[in-house]
């Protein structure tokens, strides 16, 4: 039998994905799962997108330059200009979600073995990406103790190398909702300055700031014109994971040119994805308010429940709708699997043709590189309506009280 590559072997499951088959199996038992795991809206999508999508006027479904539309990069530089953000269509590259954005901008920049510094925990699949492009991730430690801060900046420089080629951030954060301060955010663009690093910044929920103090992007950093890397997607903010439109945002005209390699090698992004995230972007503020909004309120419900559970403790997240918190147990992973496979939760309240209830979520142990952190928490995404949230927390309430 042929050999895998080595690449394949080291390339990790997702910790968001993993307990899948179980959650399979317990709706087999017509059981009913609260899904906290996955940051899948459950809003809908703005109905001028799903109004164009229904009135697409074309005879054939061609293929779509390999940067995109220009037509969509100039909607987004109007979208980014909102934001004190100046940029030209050029600088701007569609990509098939923000995944292929990560995966293209590892492969452009990063020579095997070199070395990315990475808050964690982090997104899992940044770990997926930096082994497909055969790079390494290089880890910073932020703690739920004071809200998954960024650690000092001694501590990251101990990290450099002469393999170190970059910084990623997420901000907000996913896993956490931690959102960088500006102090933070200038002591990230002085470590990058100073040592000549990329700086990957995924700001995909930048929507979700539900702080008081203006957002900063790392593309207002000074001085960072061809260090920054911006990646990006319509996903979350629009609830459109599905049309899979994406975007690498950088000034660095040469880094652009090699990244278009890469897309040209992959052909176009999806054309009818592209279609729907231009009709998203204007004349959607409204859609977009009332979105900010029912999140925001989500956000207090939940977490107001949450740290009311004996022994729960959790962060306030102040952006993008996640949260790691963490539980009365040694093993997270092992309580998680056994609130789908054991637990059945059940009382009056339980939805007709139900046989009973439970809850899943993401063990947070996969969000972490080093080993034994995070094993008392779980990620939580809190994308279910508030009546769905509260169910949930009610009956993760009573998985803990019975779990041994």
């Amino acid at each position: 039998m042929p050999t895998i590559s080595n690449r394949g072997s080291r390339m990790p499951s997702s910790p968001i994905r993993k307990l899948a088959p179980l959650a399979v199996a317990a709706k087999s038992r017509g059981m009913k799962v609260y899904h906290l795991n996955i940051g899948q809206p459950d809003l809908p999508t703005p109905r001028k997108a799903l109004e164009v999508l229904k009135h697409v006027d074309r005879t054939t479904l061609e293929y779509s330059p390999s940067e995109g539309f220009k037509s969509l990069r100039e909607k987004l530089t109007g979208y980014y200009a909102k934001f004190g953000i100046k940029l030209s269509p050029e600088d701007i590259i569609v990509t098939t979600g923000g995944s292929e954005a990560v995966l293209f901008s590892f492969m452009a920049c990063l020579n095997p073995g070199d070395q990315i510094i990475v808050p964690e925990p982090a997104y899992a699949n940044y770990m997926a990406f930096a082994v497909s492009a055969g790079a390494v991730i290089k880890t910073i430690t932020s703690r739920i103790e004071n809200g998954f801060a960024l650690p000092p900046v001694d501590e990251i420089e101990a990290r450099i190398t002469d393999r170190t080629k970059a910084i990623l951030i997420c901000n907000p954060n996913n896993p956490t909702g931690y959102l960088y301060t500006p102090e933070e955010m200038n002591a990230i663009r002085r470590i990058v300055a100073k040592h000549d690093l990329f700086l990957f910044s995924d700001e995909v929920y930048r929507e979700f700031d539900f702080s008081d103090r203006p957002y900063i992007s790392a593309l207002q950093l000074r001085g960072l014109e061809d260090n920054v890397v911006l990646i990006d997607s319509v996903s979350k903010r629009y609830s459109e994971c599905g049309i899979r439109i994406g975007a690498i945002v950088t000034r660095n005209a040469h880094l652009r040119e090699i990244i278009m390699k890469f897309c040209q090698a992959r052909l176009s992004p999806p054309l009818l994805g592209q279609i729907v995230a231009e009709a998203s972007i204007e004349g959607t503020q409204d859609y977009s308010e009332e979105v900010y909004n029912e999140y925001l309120s989500r956000r207090d419900f939940f977490m107001a429940e949450l740290n009311s559970i004996p022994g729960v403790f959790s962060p306030i997240p102040q952006g993008a709708f996640y949260t790691v918190a963490a539980l009365p147990v040694e093993d997270a992973e092992d309580f998680c699997r056994w609130c789908l496979s054991d637990f059945v939760y059940k009382d009056e309240d339980t939805p007709a043709g139900f046989s009973g209830e439970t809850v899943m979520m993401a063990p947070a142990a996969g969000f972490y590189s080093t080993p034994d952190l995070g094993r008392n928490q779980v990620r939580l995404a809190y994308v279910l309506c508030k009546e769905d949230l509260g169910r949930a927390l009610k009956i993760l309430r009573k998985a803990l009280k019975e779990y041994k």
